[in-house]
C-alpha cells in the first residue's frame, strides 16, 4: 500500500469538504425551494374589513397586468379606501409591502394593517406600474 503523502492528504480533505459542501447547498437549496412555491393549500384567506376607519381588502388576483397573476404578490391582491396597495410575498412565506418595505410580516391582512398604520390618515395613492 502506497505511503500517505500530504499532497494526497489535501486532495481527499479538499474533495470531502466540497462534496459535504455541495451537498448541504442542494438540501438548503430544496428547502428554500419548497418553502417558496405558493401552493393553493397555503394561499392567504380574502378579507374584508374596517381598520382603524379604514376598508381593507384582500383577494386572490388573476389579473393579466405587470403585478396582476401572480408576479409579485404571489397571486394576492390588497387594498387599502379601494387603492390597491402593491405587495410581495418573500420566499420564506412572509409578506412586505411598498409602504413597509422592510418589515415582514405573516399575512397580507397583516401587510394592509401595518400600510394603514403607517399611513396615519394620509390617503394611499396610486403606484405606477410603467
Amino acid at each position: 500500500m502506497p505511503e500517505l503523502s500530504r499532497r494526497r492528504a489535501l486532495t481527499t480533505a479538499a474533495a470531502l469538504a466540497a462534496t459535504a459542501a455541495t451537498a448541504t447547498a442542494a438540501a438548503t437549496g430544496t428547502a428554500a425551494a419548497h418553502s417558496a412555491n405558493a401552493t393553493p393549500s397555503d394561499s392567504p384567506d380574502a378579507f374584508d374589513e374596517v381598520y382603524k376607519g379604514r376598508r381593507i381588502q384582500g383577494r386572490p388576483s388573476s389579473g393579466g397586468g405587470h403585478h396582476g397573476g401572480g408576479h409579485h404578490g404571489g397571486g394576492f391582491a390588497v387594498y387599502v379606501d379601494g387603492v390597491e396597495l402593491h405587495v410581495m410575498r418573500n420566499a420564506d412565506g412572509s409578506w412586505i409591502s411598498v409602504i413597509s418595505h422592510y418589515a415582514p410580516v405573516p399575512t397580507p391582512r397583516a401587510a394592509a394593517r401595518a400600510a394603514v398604520d403607517e399611513l396615519q390618515g394620509a390617503r394611499l395613492l396610486p403606484f405606477p406600474t410603467n
